[in-house]
């Protein structure tokens, strides 16, 4: 085994986002159908590895304490892209798909439950591969694989729930954007917002003049407000309350933005500009393309045949639910096309997933505000706390 330290996988991770931005202009398919970049080089890369492990049994470990340095600057930064005006103005839609995404945990879970119990199966491993590792992604899977192990006697849990969460971060990645492509184009859609996007800039569009002072503020911003998040969420655990970390990061974005306006006009703050959506774009970028480099495909295969049926169920009503519920009931326009694309990333993958999505669709076609309030929210804060109660309730129909 090669052990990389954070020098040498941070090195490693902007090659492989350079390698993803290469191929994804080359190829005209992948930009087109709104591949995420880092998805598009960190998928190559987690090949690559693979079959260095397979073929000379050379392995990597890669340092990701980066990488979750990398996540909390993430979604400050999309805490310090929310405006509370635009947060309320979207109030009656947020309560709209996390009803939508509660309904969907149950369909998941069912989904799952009868996909195992079709080939042979106990229907507790259909869990596995229903919320709590599509939903859930590999932090819940994390979390639970233990309760099912000792509680219920499901020996290799951990590694059924880990493939699963790793099959659904990589389909996941890959399926939102062109399902908003199809979306779109079948209903001659487009954004009505002139906005500056919230992560990166449009394909065609030269990112404007940046300066040092832009820079400067824009770190010394986020540096703050992570500072308050991590205050925050040492108040909250001892207050009983366990979150993410970068829940109350996001948090403390949303709140920052908002209020240094209040306490003097003089303050400016990096919201809406192009320092910040770039700042947004890498660290979204390079947490990707760590995560997804350091996939280990090949641990994966004894479970590959019964694990890929069940997946082929997910996806296919993922697509089913995505088309003719979540963009219908988010209005059929434009910013439901691109919520579309989220959800998929949320309900496979992961909440930088369907971020990911989002922001591969919207430098193709254009800003939808809305979708960047509303997915971040659901996804850090409502969808754990719901699929931990989901989980439980099945939990105890089946046992």
């Amino acid at each position: 085994m090669i052990n990389m330290d954070p020098r040498q996988t941070l090195i490693l991770a902007i090659l492989v986002l350079f390698a993803g931005k290469w191929v994804t202009t080359k190829i005209a398919f992948l930009r087109e159908n709104n591949i995420p970049e880092p998805v598009t080089g960190g998928l190559t890369a987690a090949l690559l590895f693979t079959m260095a492990y397979l073929l000379f049994d050379v392995s990597f470990d890669f340092a990701l304490q980066i990488r979750d340095a990398l996540l909390l600057v993430f979604f400050t930064t999309i805490g310090l892209s929310t405006r509370i005006s635009t947060l309320i103005a979207g109030g009656k839609n947020l309560f709209i798909l996390l009803l939508a995404v509660i309904a969907y945990l149950f369909i998941q879970n069912t989904i799952g439950i009868l996909a195992v119990v079709a080939q042979g199966f106990p229907p507790l491993k259909g869990l596995l591969g229903g919320s709590v590792s599509m939903s859930g992604g590999h932090g819940t899977t994390i979390a639970w694989a233990p309760v099912f192990t000792h509680d219920y006697g499901i020996t290799n849990a951990m590694e059924i729930g880990v493939t699963f969460a790793t099959f659904g971060l990589i389909i996941g990645g890959i399926l939102g954007g062109p399902l908003a492509r199809f979306l779109i184009q079948r209903h001659k859609l487009e954004a009505t917002s002139d906005a500056a996007l919230e992560v990166g800039f449009k394909y065609e569009q030269q990112e404007e003049q940046i300066g040092v002072d832009h820079i400067l503020m824009s770190m010394l911003t986020i540096a703050i407000a992570v500072g308050i998040g991590i205050e925050l969420n040492l108040l909250l655990e001892t207050l009983g309350f366990k979150l993410p970390l970068f829940v109350a990061c996001l948090f403390s974005g949303i709140v920052l933005t908002n209020i240094m306006p209040l306490i003097s006009p003089k303050l400016t703050c990096p919201a809406g500009t192009p320092t910040l959506s770039l700042v947004s774009e890498l660290s979204l970028g390079l947490f990707l393309a760590i995560s997804l480099m350091s996939l280990r495909l090949w641990t994966i295969a004894d479970y590959l045949g019964p694990i890929l049926l069940v997946m082929l169920a997910q996806i296919t009503m993922v697509i089913l639910y995505v088309i003719f519920v979540v963009f219908r009931i988010m209005g059929s326009n434009y910013e439901a096309a691109v919520i579309c694309s989220g959800f998929t990333g949320l309900s496979l993958g992961a909440t930088p997933t369907a971020i990911a999505n989002m922001a591969a669709v919207t430098k193709h076609y254009g800003a939808a505000p809305l979708a960047f309030i509303i997915i971040p929210l659901i996804g850090a804060f409502f969808v754990d706390l719901s699929n931990s109660i989901v989980i439980q309730l099945f939990l105890n129909l089946l046992d």
